[in-house]
């Protein structure tokens, strides 16, 4: 790798968003969106970190702030497997884990990172070498977080069509009821005409009742509408 020539440190560039901050944010990220910002980071970090070690303290603070998220992206999505069904959780932990898991070498990664970092800062000549390491890394890296997002997915869109199926059972179910109060509806309107004067109220009820399950009858069939739309959004 080619020597970079350190230049008196500057400060006029703008500075990334700390990790604090955007932390904050990531609460209600998927973990697929998280997973897959990962690899977005990892680039951040070499190309903030090679500017660092050319003399820029600004980027030198944004490296250690984007590394410091991407740890904590990193230890969320490793921990994720406590929090979900075994199926699912099975597949995270091989993906990270297992005998060909990409937990290795992230964490390395993250750790030439940091190895780079520190250098930088106490202006060592070992900086260009650890910098040359880093560089080398990135496919392998970019691969390994490329891995965990697939994972991610796999589980996301396996969850979803649980819950599709889960919704469609409870939709057959009101389908199920509505039918039957339906059948109820139109008997109490044969009776309250057979009742004549004396059924006018009983007539007055079933017919709310006939509209209760027309009105089923409606939101059902949106609720299967709005399953297919979300079942092919999930596959695209």
């Amino acid at each position: 790798m080619a020597a970079y020539p350190a230049p008196a440190r500057t400060t006029g560039m703008p500075m990334l968003p700390s990790a604090p901050a955007t932390a904050q944010r990531d609460s209600g990220m998927s973990l697929v969106n998280l997973a897959a910002r990962q690899r977005m980071l990892s680039q951040r970090m070499v190309l903030q970190t090679v500017l660092a070690a050319r003399g820029s303290d600004l980027h030198l603070k944004a490296a250690r702030s984007t590394l410091a998220l991407f740890a904590d992206s990193q230890a969320r999505l490793v921990e994720t497997p406590r929090h979900l069904d075994a199926v699912s959780a099975d597949i995270i932990r091989r993906v990270y884990q297992g005998p060909t898991g990409v937990r290795a070498t992230i964490d390395q990664f993250a750790q030439q990172v940091d190895t780079a970092l520190g250098l930088t800062e106490r202006q060592s000549p070992r900086v260009e070498e650890a910098l040359a390491r880093l560089v080398e890394s990135t496919d392998s890296v970019l691969d390994a977080l490329n891995t965990a997002t697939t994972a991610f997915d796999q589980v996301n869109k396996a969850q979803s069509e649980t819950l599709m199926k889960e919704l469609a059972g409870i939709v057959a179910s009101i389908q199920t009821v509505a039918r039957e109060a339906k059948v109820v509806s139109f008997n109490a309107q044969v009776m309250a005409a057979r009742a004549g004067q004396h059924g006018r109220e009983f007539a007055v009820v079933a017919n709310v009742l006939s509209g209760i399950t027309n009105e089923i009858d409606g939101l059902s069939l949106q609720a299967v509408s709005l399953a297919g739309r979300s079942r092919s959004g999930s596959n695209n």
